[in-house]
């Protein structure tokens, strides 16, 4: 685990992020911190790392670098004063992983760090040495035969396209990063979106959430999550670990069309819509007609997802979106599912929109299922028909994650949850919905 740092709006953005897929390359521009760079000047300890001694919390060492490194990137962007909540420290630690079972004495040695004067480090000289690295056209990086293309701005990247058609195209490494350590595959040509300045824009217009291409997933649902935050906001935090989250990107997430990809169940409920550029023209594609088939999209040859449009809340809309897995946290779903139905003030269903992921060779929607719901009242009577009407959407597969049966039941129980959740009476009350919100306390870890 490593932190980069980046200047952004005149401040020093610091992102913990797994050094293991983060390619040199796309450092350009950057800082970048390890374990060896946080002591003072004259080798006093960190906070951190003081309390981490203190507090018993250094086990056999392979690790505690990746746990140091995570605390210290929240510690210094953390603005308020007093030490974080467990729970912000639990996020923080996710994706480091102990196998000594340290974990209580690392969060106690987490909050004990603040209750001594804050340490912070000298930003204003990192800050102006970057913005004077600031680069103004593409840059270009070759080594032993392959090249690396990182284009400033829309026309410079598809200018990088026509030129290198074959080029893989990359934003968070965070699949094509395993590809080369896992895989061991040999791509001799990358064109980088992370600097795009089209790409990494968050706006609101016309009733829509416009992500760039080229936002992180962490930004991008602390964004989405201001409009949804009951719905959305213990999903986010499942959604892989903070490194993770730091590094991905959003729309890269969504472009990457994966049956199993966690953001797309409920962006198809959403109504989502996907821009796609190319020097040619410009689109916009309804997300629910972008994936054809499996691992095929509505992506022509130069196009790049520009961004996502994601509709504001509307009066009447009652959604939901959950996930099983194995594991609570960091684990790839067996099932994802996201349902939505606009009521009128009657309680009658104007429109419904199901859908899931790992139930098809795609993520999809429900036709059948949406069908049995329209302009019935929202009751167990359209519940049960709905859940019949279920079979005729998917026909799942077994697999390492989960077997046929236990998709297809999984899916109308999680369709009854969203019933009992929305219901008129008697719902289910929130602190049963949002398990994540439970402020643990350390026993527990």
């Amino acid at each position: 685990m490593v932190v980069t740092a980046q200047s952004q709006d005149g401040k020093l953005k610091l992102k913990a992020v797994n050094s293991c897929i983060q390619l040199l390359p796309t450092l350009d521009g950057k800082a970048l911190f390890t374990i060896e760079d946080i002591a003072s000047a004259k080798g006093a300890m960190h906070p951190i790392q003081d309390a981490m001694v203190q507090s018993h919390a250094s086990q056999c060492g392979f690790c505690t670098p990746g746990f140091v490194m995570s605390l210290w990137a929240q510690y210094q962007q953390r603005e308020e004063a007093g030490a974080p909540t467990l729970a912000e420290i639990h996020d923080c630690l996710s994706g480091n992983l102990c196998r000594c079972t340290g974990y209580r004495a690392i969060a106690t040695a987490a909050q004990s760090a603040y209750s001594v004067p804050r340490v912070h480090q000298e930003t204003d000289v990192i800050t102006e040495a970057l913005h004077g690295l600031r680069r103004d056209r593409m840059f270009s990086y070759e080594a032993e035969g392959r090249q690396f293309f990182a284009p400033r701005s829309l026309a410079e990247l598809s200018d990088a396209q026509e030129r290198h058609p074959d080029a893989v195209l990359i934003a968070g490494t965070t699949d094509v990063g395993l590809w080369i350590t896992q895989q061991l595959r040999e791509l001799d040509t990358l064109i980088y979106l992370g600097e795009v300045q089209e790409l990494q824009s968050i706006q609101e217009h016309d009733d829509m959430l416009e992500i760039g291409g080229a936002v992180t997933l962490e930004d991008a649902y602390h964004a989405i999550c201001k409009h949804h935050p009951k719905e959305l906001t213990q999903f986010w935090r499942r959604f892989a670990s903070l490194p993770i989250r730091n590094m991905g990107t959003f729309c890269g997430n969504i472009a990457n069309g994966s049956p199993i990809g966690d953001s797309m169940p409920w962006l198809l409920v959403l109504d989502a819509q996907l821009v796609l550029h190319s020097a040619a023209e410009e689109r916009v594609v309804p997300l629910h007609r972008f994936y054809l088939g499996y691992q095929k999209k509505d992506l022509r040859p130069g196009e790049v997802v520009k961004s996502v449009r994601i509709p504001l809340p509307t009066q009447g809309l009652r959604w939901r979106t959950y996930k099983l897995s194995k594991r609570f946290d960091q684990d790839i779903s067996a099932v994802c599912a996201a349902f939505a139905v606009n009521l009128d003030e009657n309680g009658i269903i104007q429109s419904a929109r199901v859908a899931f992921g790992g139930m098809a060779a795609i993520p999809q929607r429900a036709p059948h299922t949406e069908a049995a719901l329209v302009s019935k009242r929202w009751d167990e009577q359209a519940l049960e028909q709905a859940e019949l009407a279920l079979s005729e959407d998917y026909s799942p597969i077994s697999d390492m994650r989960a077997s046929s049966d236990y998709r297809k039941v999984s899916a109308k129980q999680l369709l009854r949850r969203f019933w009992l959740e929305t219901r008129a009476h008697d719902p289910l009350p929130e602190q049963a919905v949002n398990v994540f919100a439970v402020n643990h306390d350390a026993e527990s870890i």
